[in-house]
């Protein structure tokens, strides 16, 4: 008898000791919460290695998306942990944009606004806002609702990996098809000419280190080829895909002819960053091509002159092996002014330096 009370001491039920389970197992569970509070909140809100991060929105007409941009934005930022700034540049806009910004200003302070008295271009406008961005990281993206807020995170995280530009890559467009077109064949001769390889050059939604954007300029139409010139400073340059979203209100801004401005400006873009220290390596091998080119057209009138005893003085292909060497011979000329202009106005501050004890 002594022993089956002991028995029935020892062995609770079943069901008694499921629920005592269950109870030690809510009572650690509450413990461990209680202790790992702030970790649970980190796993909320994503731990950034900045301390301010700065929203660029450059702008143009765009009065009915601007209220919900923003709310976007707001909701966006609520996830990252860090203080935040949000920089409206109105391009000039006729219609009621800047109304729109001032209203949004007086009820958040942690938003600002620049306009422009006329149109001067997104570059312009991009150029303005790196100049007055005071965060250690800057997002920049347009303001018709196409690129989505919700991937301000996502470029931040892809930044803290290393990098120091991170475009975005918005691999399904909801474009019309001239465009949506004509923008992959323009990324692939860029890629092509720069040797850089991403496929989205002109994505608005970018995400830049502050240095990066402090130390390079932007005119004209140099807006698509940002990670060209960040990638010839010795910037580290990624992409991410992000999502692209149809158009909500207004209507698009490109036009035909920025195509072809785009192209021109390859050009210019090309020629700063690889020969603008270097004009000999350009203009040096134009002119031995056309000087070498010259030199085999004569070489074989030439020949024919002499050994065939042919008449040459009337053939057109005679004026254009002269005009070949005297072409050749001018780009010799522009490439050593050019080397000569570099030696005088060279210095050390055209050199991108990324630490210094």
């Amino acid at each position: 008898m002594l022993e089956n009370q002991n028995k029935s001491e020892t062995s609770a039920p079943a069901d008694s000791k499921k629920n005592y389970n269950g109870r030690r197992k809510y009572y650690y569970r509450k413990k461990y919460y209680k202790n790992n509070k702030e970790g649970y909140q980190k796993n909320v809100e994503q731990k950034l290695e900045f301390k301010k991060v700065s929203i660029i929105v450059p702008l143009l007409n765009e009065e009915e998306s601007l209220k919900p941009l923003y709310f976007e934005i707001r909701k966006s930022l609520k996830t990252i942990s860090c203080d935040y700034e949000i920089l409206f540049i109105d391009d000039g806009s006729t219609d009621k944009s800047l109304n729109v910004l001032k209203e949004i200003n007086k009820e958040d302070n942690k938003v600002k606004y620049i306009s422009f008295r006329k149109n001067y271009g997104k570059s312009a406008a991009l150029q303005i806002g790196f100049k007055n961005a005071t965060g250690d990281a800057i997002i920049t993206m347009d303001a018709d609702l196409q690129d989505d807020p919700a991937e301000i995170p996502s470029l931040l995280k892809k930044l803290q990996e290393g990098y120091d530009l991170v475009s975005g890559w918005k691999k399904k467009r909801y474009d019309p098809f001239i465009k949506k077109y004509s923008s992959r064949f323009f990324n692939y001769i860029t890629g092509l000419f720069s040797g850089i390889k991403i496929h989205d050059f002109n994505c608005g939604l970018k995400a830049y280190r502050s240095e990066v954007v402090k130390s390079i300029n932007v005119y004209g139409e140099l807006h698509r080829y940002i990670p060209v010139l960040a990638n010839w400073n010795g910037y580290r340059v990624s992409e991410i895909v992000v999502k692209h979203q149809a158009r909500r209100y207004g209507k698009t801004k490109f036009g035909i002819s920025r195509f072809f401005k785009g192209f021109v400006d390859l050009i210019t873009v090309v020629f700063t960053t690889r020969y603008i220290r270097r004009p000999m390596h350009l203009f040096g091998f134009l002119g031995f091509l056309s000087f070498l080119a010259g030199i085999l057209v004569n070489g074989y009138l030439t020949y024919e002159k002499l050994v065939l005893d042919r008449w040459i003085s009337n053939r057109p292909l005679l004026f254009l092996g002269i005009l070949l060497i005297i072409v050749g011979i001018q780009f010799f000329s522009v490439g050593l002014l050019g080397e000569i202009m570099v030696h005088n106005f060279s210095n050390d501050r055209e050199y991108s330096i990324k630490e210094k004890n």
